[in-house]
């Protein structure tokens, strides 16, 4: 019977994750017109432009060799799977076992290096300079998210993101100075990641975010609807990492079918003070140059660093 429920909170786990994701990014993208005094898009306009997507014609370039259609497919894939394996509002779930930090970085670096080889297959430059600059990101974003590992594992004894969350809500590990640090490191990894953090051009847009899209220019049809569908799960998928290790009271329990209405809901809430936070969070810091961004991913990984030392030191203290 347990098996059974945990079968089932998993598969509502996935389904909700597929069907929320779109939604998140439309109200981001609404939270944010908001705070700049504009309209904004409806809620709903990211279904709409993926069913858009869905009814134009897929086309190659001539440049293009056989792995064309493949690395949309992949990104997808891996970013989808790493989404799943993150509980977003269950803890237990089947697979919680394999919700490790090693194999969410794996799978995000799978779906990194998809993306790159889909912008260099045609052989323009533009997508050339955008991959030649995502491999120097994920360089910093991926040692600074490793780095933060080692203050989770020390701080929850446990390396997977279902044990973590177990941990900080049942542990009474409270507020301390190298938890404040890691949540700061992770969260500059998150922005990096998902392309959010304020940079300066003329345009005034993410500069940041159009070195992704830059990476998908000669994509269409159903290879950009995998594209963009892939940018909104991993958007979820950061939200939800944060969410659930920083914030992981009241989970429901994937082996307590009362537990599951209050989990939905306060996962939905989660979801909508951080979408409410995150443009605020853009159209109020100081914007940077594209270049300084692995300064600012160097930083993180001092957090990182100065976490796990804080938390050495409090150890050995306390023994």
């Amino acid at each position: 019977m347990l098996f059974l429920l945990r079968l089932i909170a998993t598969l509502l786990h996935a389904a909700a994750v597929f069907a929320v994701a779109p939604l998140l990014m439309g109200a981001v993208n609404k939270f944010r017109a908001w705070a700049l005094g504009r309209r904004g898009p409806p809620f709903l306009q990211p279904y709409y432009e993926l069913y858009k997507h869905l009814r134009k014609t897929t086309l190659v370039p001539e440049t293009a060799t056989e792995l064309f259609a493949i690395w949309p497919v992949a990104a997808f894939l891996a970013t989808a799977t790493a989404a799943l394996l993150v509980p977003g509002f269950y803890t237990g779930m089947l697979t919680a076992p394999t919700s490790d930090f090693i194999t969410l970085i794996g799978l995000l670096a799978l779906a990194r290096a998809a993306t790159m080889l889909g912008g260099l297959e045609t052989g323009f430059g533009f997508g050339g300079a955008a991959a030649g600059r995502e491999v120097l990101f994920s360089l910093f974003a991926e040692a600074a998210l490793l780095v933060v590992l080692l203050s989770f594992v020390l701080l929850a004894h446990s390396i997977t993101v279902d044990g973590i969350a177990v941990a900080f809500a049942t542990g009474h590990i409270g507020i301390s100075v190298s938890l404040g640090f890691a949540l700061a490191a992770l969260l500059a990894v998150a922005l990096t990641e998902t392309g959010r953090i304020p940079t300066d051009n003329p345009a005034g847009h993410l500069e940041l975010a159009m070195v992704h899209e830059a990476l998908t220019l000669e994509y269409s049809g159903r290879f950009l609807l995998l594209l963009q569908y892939t940018a909104m799960l991993r958007l979820l998928l950061w939200m939800d990492l944060i969410g659930t290790i920083f914030f992981p009271f009241a989970m429901a329990q994937a082996d307590s079918i009362l537990t599951w209405p209050a989990g939905l809901v306060l996962w939905l809430i989660k979801l909508g003070i951080m979408a409410a936070l995150l443009p605020l969070f853009e159209i109020s810091t100081a914007k940077m140059r594209i270049f300084r961004v692995p300064e600012f991913l160097g930083a993180a990984m001092l957090l990182g660093i100065l976490a796990g030392v804080f938390l050495f030191v409090a150890a050995r203290i306390g023994s």
